[in-house]
């Protein structure tokens, strides 16, 4: 367990973060980002280094200074946070977790067969969110108490259009319900969209929430889980209309979305008109040759390889990220981090190689 590692020191700096993702000039310094921190590896980086020290658990508040002190240790910008109280239930499976810092409580799935809503009659019992009730309140903290140095990307539990589809309708069935019932699939998407729309106008008004994140899985290895055109009408209209609204308050839209995206990133790029993307494996393609083609376009996010990180050794994983550094830095528009996310089955020495390496690299 090293702890000899993340010397090199790093400021948050928020308006350099800024400027990296929109592409104003090569950036004085690394920047890095994450869609998550798997809790595991937060609580190992916590216990490991002392990062919680003088923190009380009790504190209504807690969680908040917790997020705090992770981010500026591993050298984050941000932190994220979204509009809490909006989550809808879904049919979850759970199996044992195998991982090295595996959880107690299993790793948990949604049900990919059939979700809660597979008729209008289950469509009119849902227990939808009570968009009254969403709360800014973990919002409202970070208003008044981040530090001046670090912005709030808003994001969590948002803009899931493709996701919220497939897991409340099941996958399967909604394969069989865009041609047996589209005018289902249109209201439970009318549904998504204006939970989405309200969690986003609560997010606008906060000054700190200087950038805002959507997150939706919206392919496989080959291609998009659903047709070019039905991702168009029930997913990308939902992501064009975030895009459109966080770009009239003066923000970004940066989009995570797993899978093969080759067939939209046009429409992406001009019709939703994203800021940048994230998730990128190299069975899919490589963040390297992305930044010579789409990547002139927009920012690139991560892109060092989950499977990789998890099977590399450190100087592997070192020469990984120079190299990735060396393609992708000059002229702004890359932010370093993994393809995905920090799992609990990377070893987290590899990520902190990662960064490590990135706090080192000289930018030209």
């Amino acid at each position: 367990m090293r702890t000899d590692i993340l010397k090199t020191p790093v400021k948050p700096d928020w308006e350099a973060f800024l400027a990296c993702i929109l592409r104003k000039g090569t950036p004085r310094r690394v920047h890095v980002i994450e869609l998550f921190l798997d809790w595991e590896v937060q609580e190992e980086l916590a216990r490991r280094f002392h990062l919680l020290d003088g923190l009380r658990a009790d504190d209504p508040c807690f969680m908040q200074q917790r997020a705090v002190r992770i981010q500026r240790f591993l050298g984050y910008d941000y932190v994220r946070q979204g509009v809490e109280n909006l989550n809808v239930p879904l049919r979850r499976h759970t199996a044992s977790d195998t991982a090295g810092l595996g959880r107690a409580q299993g790793r948990s799935f949604v049900d990919e067969s059939r979700g809660p809503i597979a008729s209008w009659e289950e469509f009119e019992r849902f227990p939808w969110p009570d968009l009254g009730a969403a709360s800014t309140r973990a919002l409202e903290w970070y208003e008044k108490n981040l530090p001046d140095d670090m912005c709030v990307i808003g994001s969590g539990g948002f803009a899931h259009y493709a996701e919220w589809l497939s897991w409340l309708m099941g996958y399967e069935t909604l394969c069989f319900a865009l041609y047996d019932d589209r005018d289902l699939v249109r209201a439970i998407f009318d549904r998504i969209d204006a939970i989405f729309t309200r969690a986003l106008e609560m997010m606008l008004p906060f000054r700190r929430v200087k950038i805002v994140w959507g997150s939706d899985d919206m392919g496989f290895k080959t291609g998009p889980l659903l047709s070019p055109d039905d991702t168009r009408e029930f997913v990308l209209a939902g992501h064009r209309k975030m895009a459109a609204m966080s770009h009239a308050a003066g923000r970004p839209y940066l989009l995570h979305s797993c899978g093969n995206l080759s067939t939209l990133i046009d429409d992406l790029i001009d019709d939703v008109k994203i800021d940048a993307k994230h998730s990128f494996e190299d069975t899919i393609e490589d963040v390297r040759q992305v930044k010579r083609t789409y990547g002139r376009r927009i920012a690139l996010l991560g892109g060092i390889d989950v499977d990789f990180l998890c099977r590399a050794d450190e100087a592997a994983i070192r020469a990984r990220v120079r190299d990735t550094l060396e393609t992708c830095q000059p002229g702004g528009g890359y932010c370093l981090g993994t393809g995905n996310s920090v799992a609990n089955y990377i070893p987290v020495d590899h990520y902190l190689a990662m960064l490590d390496e990135g706090r080192r690299f000289i930018c030209h």
